[in-house]
């Protein structure tokens, strides 16, 4: 008996050995995305206008690293905050952790990083220091686009109005703060196919855009791949309530199988006349996080090929409750 015992023991210790060299290796060794490339980018008009059209409608880089006003409808960037950061990604909406964006205007990162470990930081989710960062930012899609958009990007944030706003350290919860160092890998580049591929072009956009993030349901932060595009992913707001986004899938119950494509776009181009002026949304009522006035800007080409390669994906029946008001999430 006692051997037995001791050879238990033993294992034990073997055991927790083991376990402590692989935290060691994951918490040392790890991220391994290799150094950041030596590079220089354009700078020119065209490459800054091009980077202003991704990061500000399509890859929504502004979106998130501005103040957004959740007392209006879809919650419109709040003028004079363009890329500041401060924005909280917290336990309260089902986060491991607290994450904030990152300040990118040159009073920030952007001044603080060469091209190359900006070109890193957002495509593999590893910053100058080799520490990862939780995909709050969906650099496993940026991974995928074409080099030169990522470099339009960098050229266009540097062109920001530097804004003076110290952002808090994002934080991680156990096991999260372990974790989070296998998830960034190399980035695999992809060649922006030619607009005239609309289906192509339009798979090109909806990774651009990481629709597949929110529009798909999630266990533990992971999407269900069987579940692509089919809507239901929940999201708590500050006030209790509970949205769930759309299913944009061909499915002709519960999807987009009766759209047409231009009932599509003026769905987003409706955002865009110029006499539209987001609503107070009081608290408790439905809103949207759907940044709506920033797609809107999407130009119909590329809201074209979306559809495209939308409606050529596989329907799926999943009939959605898009909202559920506070008192209702209460009695749950």
């Amino acid at each position: 008996m006692r051997k037995v015992l001791k050879f238990f023991g033993y294992l034990v210790i073997l055991l927790v050995v083991g376990v402590s060299v692989m935290i060691g290796y994951v918490k040392t060794a790890l991220p391994n995305v290799g150094a950041a490339p030596e590079m220089k980018c354009d700078n020119s008009a065209e490459k800054v206008a091009r980077g202003k059209y991704l990061a500000e409608n399509v890859t929504m880089c502004i979106n998130c690293h501005s103040t957004r006003d959740w007392a209006k409808f879809a919650g419109p960037i709040v003028p004079g905050t363009y890329g500041m950061g401060g924005e909280e990604f917290d336990r309260n909406v089902g986060f491991p952790g607290v994450y904030y964006a990152k300040n990118i205007t040159p009073a920030g990162i952007s001044s603080q990083y060469t091209d190359g470990e900006l070109f890193r930081l957002i495509t593999t989710g590893v910053k100058k220091d080799g520490k990862a960062i939780f995909p709050v930012m969906p650099y496993p899609h940026y991974a995928k686009m074409d080099p030169e958009d990522i470099k339009c990007i960098i050229a266009y944030i540097r062109t920001l109005q530097p804004i003076n706003n110290t952002v808090k350290e994002s934080e991680s919860d156990f096991p999260m703060s372990i974790i989070i160092n296998t998830i960034p890998g190399k980035a695999t580049p992809e060649n922006k196919p030619n607009p005239s591929n609309a289906a192509a072009y339009g798979a090109y956009m909806v990774n651009a855009s990481a629709c597949i993030e929110c529009h798909t349901k999630e266990n533990h932060g992971q999407i269900i791949p069987e579940f692509a595009f089919s809507g239901g992913r929940e999201f708590k707001m500050p006030d209790g309530s509970v949205l769930r986004s759309s299913n944009i899938t061909p499915d002709m119950n519960s999807g987009i199988g009766n759209w047409t494509q231009e009932a599509f776009i003026n769905k987003f181009k409706a955002y865009a006349d110029s006499n539209y002026q987001p609503q107070p949304v009081s608290k408790g009522a439905f809103n949207s996080i759907m940044p709506w006035t920033s797609y809107c800007n999407m130009s119909r080409e590329d809201l074209v090929a979306i559809y495209t390669y939308l409606r050529n994906l596989k329907p799926i029946d999943n009939k959605v409750a898009k909202f559920t008001p506070p008192a209702a999430v209460a009695k749950n």
